[in-house]
């Protein structure tokens, strides 16, 4: 049975180099609750040196018999186990995130679960990850094996703690290497109580580090080290190409989860009911802050005035709370400097012609005075090609476009940089697979929205990013490729 840690035991002002606990060479820093601007917590910083340390330990980890030799199925064992620590914890992981992060207790709670899911799947696969024999073209036996990397730098977002800090490390960990986690400034709580967790279940050391730090220097360092053989990043894009850059100078692979400007598209058979509550859902929980939230509205000019409006009654009913109060859809933004950022975002769409036909602005009364509030918001009178339209909010702003037929849909559709996601709401089962086909993104949902499975690989085209998380395939995307000859012919080579 998996002991309990409790979180108010926890000194969050010490970082993870390897497994040791100890303060970080950059000081600390307090994190903020953004619902009422209170201190959650102070928390290390890394350094330099606190980057050299856990790569070294990281590749002597790596080496060591203890690791390198275990096979396949012993390493799932350890997997298991983390995932069960994660489950039992997950109240403790939920209260501790949505102080960290304002998000409301469901959701935290969810991506608890999530991540003790990603780590049971990821586990179950390593189980039965099979390497093949080739088909012989020659005179040889020919296979094909697959062999860890050896240090992973995973790089994770503040919108979802925990949730992607598993779906880098579970797999990574799983084939083999060492990883080294940085998550987001703004929410490092709960990578940093996961590593207690992970460790706790049995995880040999120097495997895992957590240094929480900033991008411009633990990251960069982290990205640049010549010990790192592959980074896993998930955040904006503008940082995801730095990357891509640095890692094509050291020839590294990179996977890079980015961002996203994702259409929503109603038809006009579609159950407008449905699609008004998925709608809601797609781009107002989480406070609009998700790379895959559905901000590009299109509906069918037949059924544009009855749908919206249907969709502006609802947006202005939903429940803005506290993230721990019973019965909360929206809670704060992450962070008041974020939520400052999506006003000025509105308020210069306003200036350029748009309408509101809801909120545009934060919420007035006590209980939300010193929080980072924002209400929902829809626009209207804009065009795609407005900023509004084309640059990621990363909040609950949701722009309306018409449409007439299914070529100027899906040209307005794809005329984006980002192709991450989009939903499409019809009766029509022809016409959304149609359409679904023709839409230039990594994930399409139909009749539904934000819905994920580990089993189902997950990323994005064009600006949102290159590789895939998820599916049968994950661990093998953090392992090296080798072919191995045997020869079999009874007669040497006829050469020398």
């Amino acid at each position: 049975m998996t002991q309990l840690l409790r979180v108010d035991a926890v000194d969050f002002s010490h970082i993870c180099v390897g497994g040791q606990w100890r303060p970080g060479a950059g000081g600390t820093r307090p994190s903020i609750d953004p619902t009422d601007g209170s201190h959650v917590a102070d928390y290390g910083i890394a350094g330099i040196e606190d980057v050299e340390q856990a790569v070294a330990m990281g590749r002597a980890a790596v080496a060591d018999p203890a690791w390198r030799d275990l096979r396949p199925h012993e390493r799932a064992r350890i997997l298991y186990r983390i995932g069960e620590a994660i489950e039992a914890h997950v109240d403790a992981i939920a209260a501790l995130q949505t102080r960290d992060t304002g998000k409301t207790l469901g959701e935290t709670r969810a991506l608890a679960l999530s991540a003790a899911g990603t780590f049971r799947y990821v586990a179950a696969t390593l189980e039965t990850l099979d390497e093949e024999l080739t088909a012989p073209r020659g005179p040889w036996v020919t296979m094909s094996v697959h062999e860890p990397i050896g240090v992973v730098a995973a790089i994770t977002p503040w919108n979802s703690p925990i949730a992607s800090d598993a779906q880098k490390v579970a797999p990574a960990l799983a084939a083999g290497n060492a990883v080294i986690l940085k998550p987001a400034e703004w929410t490092p709580l709960v990578s940093l109580f996961f590593a207690r967790l992970a460790y706790g279940a049995g995880l040999p050391e120097g495997l895992l580090s957590v240094l929480p730090g900033p991008g411009s220097i633990v990251g960069d360092a982290l990205v640049r080290h010549p010990g790192v053989g592959k980074v896993a990043f998930t955040g904006g894009t503008v940082t995801g190409r730095r990357i891509a850059a640095i890692a094509g100078e050291k020839l590294m692979p990179v996977s890079l989860e980015l961002g996203g400007k994702s259409p929503t598209i109603v038809l006009p058979d579609a159950d407008l009911d449905e699609a008004v509550a998925g709608v809601l859902y797609g781009v107002f929980s989480s406070t609009g802050q998700s790379c895959i939230a559905g901000s590009r509205l299109f509906v069918h000019e037949s059924v544009r005035d009855s749908f919206v409006a249907r969709l502006v009654e609802r947006a202005r009913a939903l429940r803005l709370g506290r993230g721990d109060a019973p019965g909360t859809q929206m809670a704060p933004m992450v962070a008041h400097a974020h939520r400052d950022k999506v006003a000025a975002m509105v308020e210069g769409a306003v200036a350029a012609g748009a309408q509101v036909l809801c909120g545009g602005h934060a919420p007035e009364g006590e209980a939300f005075a010193d929080g980072a509030w924002f209400l929902p918001t829809i626009l209207t009178g804009v065009a795609n090609t407005d900023p509004i339209c084309r640059e990621e909010i990363f909040g609950p702003v949701l722009v309306v476009l018409p449409w007439r037929d299914e070529e100027d849909l899906v040209a307005q559709a794809n005329d984006s940089e980002y192709g991450l996601a989009c939903g499409i709401w019809t009766r029509d089962y022809k016409a959304a697979w149609r359409i679904a086909r023709r839409i230039e993104a990594g994930t399409v949902w139909i009749n539904t929205y934000k819905q994920f499975s580990s089993s189902t690989p997950f990323g994005g085209v064009k600006a949102s990013g290159m590789g895939r998380e998820k599916g049968r395939r994950w661990v093998q995307s953090y392992m090296n490729q080798k072919a191995i000859y045997w020869g079999m012919s009874p007669e040497p080579i006829g050469w020398g």
